[in-house]
């Protein structure tokens, strides 16, 4: 992290430390998109899910705080049994361009895999091409045709495999073994 007073906090997103994140996420959203997406704009998209979703064991809610203030943030969701979906990934938009987002990308990923999940998905909208960019720089693959213009595709799809994060379950490794010992015999 670039500053020595950074620390991640996992909360909810009932916190009132997110209401900042969550107000300009709704502004950003609403003025890039406008009702492009359904007549009640952002907020409806925002509160689509229930704190639940964004809770453990399937979910979290991660806030990165700078002097006790929130500058940025994430969550993911559960998708399926490998796969953990992030959601409101966002950084103070006076502190862009300095890497947060990847840094919370990046403890999002670990902590996706520290919850069991093996592959990471998520979309982001045809007018955000920062986070285009964010996600194939950080080894996300596109699930859309990326020779097209975004807006064919509206909302743009990626993944990720983080399996290579886990650290490996040495009762596996040594099950394994035994099998492979017992198909030998």
């Amino acid at each position: 992290m670039n500053h020595m007073s950074d620390t991640f906090l996992y909360t909810t997103t009932l916190d009132p430390r997110a209401k900042p994140l969550i107000d300009e996420l709704i502004h950003e959203y609403d003025s890039r998109y406008g009702n492009y997406f359904s007549a009640e704009g952002a907020a409806a998209e925002l509160n689509r899910y229930p704190p639940e979703a964004f809770a453990p064991p399937h979910g979290n809610f991660l806030l990165l705080l700078r002097n006790g203030e929130a500058i940025g943030g994430g969550a993911f969701k559960h998708y399926d049994d490998r796969t953990a979906e992030f959601k409101r990934i966002w950084t103070r938009h006076d502190l862009r361009r300095q890497g947060l987002a990847r840094t919370v990308l990046v403890e999002l990923e670990a902590q996706a895999v520290r919850q069991g999940y093996r592959r990471i998905y998520l979309t982001t909208g045809f007018r955000q091409p920062e986070a285009v960019g964010l996600y194939l720089n950080n080894g996300y693959t596109a699930l859309f045709d990326t020779s097209l213009d975004p807006e064919v595709h509206k909302i743009l799809p990626f993944e990720k495999d983080v399996s290579h994060l886990a650290l490996p379950d040495i009762a596996d490794a040594r099950g394994s073994g035994q099998r492979l010992a017992a198909a030998g015999r």
